[in-house]
């Protein structure tokens, strides 16, 4: 799909990253897919030089994941026959076999926001340790009573957005943190505008090969952007 745009945040995803590009690429062939790269001295750029429709942005020092993911999506804006905007993980535990049936899905509802949700009745978890059970539980409980959207999964970051809501999205976030709280202001940003957001089963899968970034100082760090959002949410009215 030629007017479809992939934004994909990466920390030290070495191992990981080429081989999901070339997979993403087995099922949307055409298209963009833009890669945002905090680890220092990358060399992602060399990599990737010879890749059609795949550029990378090296920023040489860790920003965060929502960071990442705002700076590519506005990038990606720039391009005007980018209509459809997914942003999902370097590790592989967002699959790329489920973009086609997402986009579909995605258009076919005129949705301004898919989630790839966890926590739908057909969706699964593999390889996860009952602590990183229990942190994303957490997580999703605090978020849902704090900001009161509806939704099952507000911390997986396999989504799918209109370019109304990129654009909101890239004039609104970013002011309260840079880790995964940007997820949730994603939602408040959107909620608040009146845009349609849906959701659709996925099967999560577990990082198998390098480190996961989520921790207890981060879900801490996330509790604290979600009082900010919480004290803020009448200035995202549009």
């Amino acid at each position: 799909m030629k007017n479809t745009a992939i934004v994909i945040p990466t920390y030290n995803e070495e191992k990981n990253i080429v081989k999901l590009v070339k997979n993403i690429k087995k099922f949307l062939p055409l298209s963009r897919i833009l890669i945002v790269d905090d680890t220092k001295n990358s060399k992602l750029d060399k990599t990737f030089k010879k890749f059609r429709n795949t550029e990378v942005v090296i920023r040489k020092n860790k920003k965060g994941r929502g960071s990442a993911v705002l700076h590519g999506l506005k990038q990606s804006l720039k391009n005007k026959h980018n209509q459809i905007f997914i942003e999902m993980d370097a590790d592989f535990s967002h699959r790329p076999s489920e973009l086609k049936r997402n986009i579909k899905y995605f258009s076919k509802n005129n949705c301004d926001l898919l989630i790839a949700s966890r926590y739908l009745e057909n969706s699964k978890i593999y390889n996860w340790s009952l602590s990183r059970r229990v942190l994303s539980k957490l997580s999703n409980f605090l978020a849902r009573n704090i900001l009161n959207i509806s939704v099952s999964d507000y911390t997986n970051g396999f989504r799918i957005y209109s370019k109304r809501a990129t654009k909101q999205i890239t004039r609104k976030c970013g002011r309260i943190g840079d880790g995964f709280i940007v997820l949730s202001e994603i939602l408040l940003a959107i909620h608040q505008s009146n845009y349609k957001m849906c959701e659709i089963n996925s099967i999560f899968i577990n990082r198998v090969r390098g480190e996961s970034s989520v921790n207890l100082n981060l879900i801490l760090k996330s509790f604290i952007g979600l009082i900010k959002l919480w004290f803020i949410k009448k200035k995202y009215i549009k």
